[in-house]
């Protein structure tokens, strides 16, 4: 099949990367081109217009920041979707809300356009080493073409259900993901006011069977003082945003989360957004 991909930014990048290494014929579009030249190294096509970048394309990828960003590139004045060929498929790896993916399904139809919302469990170093995990809302025949070019770019694949759903799984992970790292932060911050020494509070914790995996590598950039975006901060909150949004939707309650999405967001006030999720620890100190 014939591949489009949209969206180069610190996943998208890689995810492209990997399918042009896997033998992929793959076109790629950002729209700062000089990400897109980047990858010719690796056999991929850069291109400059979007719509000649999806017009013969038999799978379309996008990944992209917000659910704004995604219906302007898809819907806007000069929207890929329109410049698709019928019956092509649309895989939106990008995070956004379950409303959102439901919208985005009903209005890809109406253009003939098959669609999956294929959120990614994982962040830049699973991104370059295809061990994402994705979470694919979509029947299960689309699935079936999508899955070899999924398993070019992770490891494990996961059928949330129907279109939507896939958003539904990402926004619970991505919680989980946000209350692990803040409570960590506060745990060492809290431990290091009572006078035990930072580095030997996070060795403890990480070691401990109460500790989630991904705490290991990110109290080693913590100990480094190396805050360079793996998972921007802001895109966190983004996250947690959308999340909050979605309970409204559903008249539930998420309290925790509710208070997590403060965390981040007064740390992003701090101007410390394009930091990695690690950086939540700095308005703590």
């Amino acid at each position: 099949m014939k591949i489009a991909f949209i969206g180069l930014g610190i996943m998208g990048s890689r995810m492209a990367a990997n399918l042009a290494k896997k033998g992929a014929d793959i076109t790629v579009y950002n729209r700062n081109h000089e990400k897109a030249l980047d990858l010719a190294e690796y056999g991929a096509k850069p291109e400059k217009s979007l719509q000649k970048a999806v017009e013969d394309k038999d799978i379309v990828f996008t990944m992209l920041t917000t659910p704004e960003v995604v219906e302007e590139m898809a819907f806007g004045e000069n929207g890929f979707v329109q410049y698709m060929k019928s019956n092509s498929i649309w895989a939106d790896c990008s995070t956004v809300d379950v409303a959102f993916a439901k919208k985005m399904n009903k209005a890809a139809i109406n253009f003939g356009i098959r669609y999956a919302d294929t959120p990614v469990a994982g962040s830049l170093i699973p991104a370059q080493n295809a061990l994402l995990t994705f979470l694919v809302g979509s029947d299960t025949q689309l699935l079936e073409h999508l899955r070899p070019y999924l398993e070019m770019m992770g490891n494990r694949i996961v059928h949330a259900g129907n279109p939507g759903m896939g958003a539904s799984m990402k926004l619970s992970v991505n919680m989980m993901l946000a209350h692990t790292m803040a409570g960590f932060a506060e745990s060492v911050n809290f431990a290091e006011k009572m006078g035990i020494d930072k580095n030997v509070m996070m060795d403890v914790l990480v070691n401990l069977p109460i500790a989630a995996p991904i705490l290991k590598s990110k109290s080693m950039k913590i100990s480094d003082q190396d805050f360079s975006e793996e998972f921007p901060l802001e895109l966190m909150h983004k996250d947690l945003f959308l999340a909050v949004k979605t309970a409204y939707e559903l008249n539930t309650t998420i309290p925790i989360t509710h208070i997590v999405k403060e965390v981040f967001g007064e740390a992003k006030k701090k101007g410390l957004g394009r930091e990695d999720i690690c950086a939540v620890i700095k308005p703590m100190e």
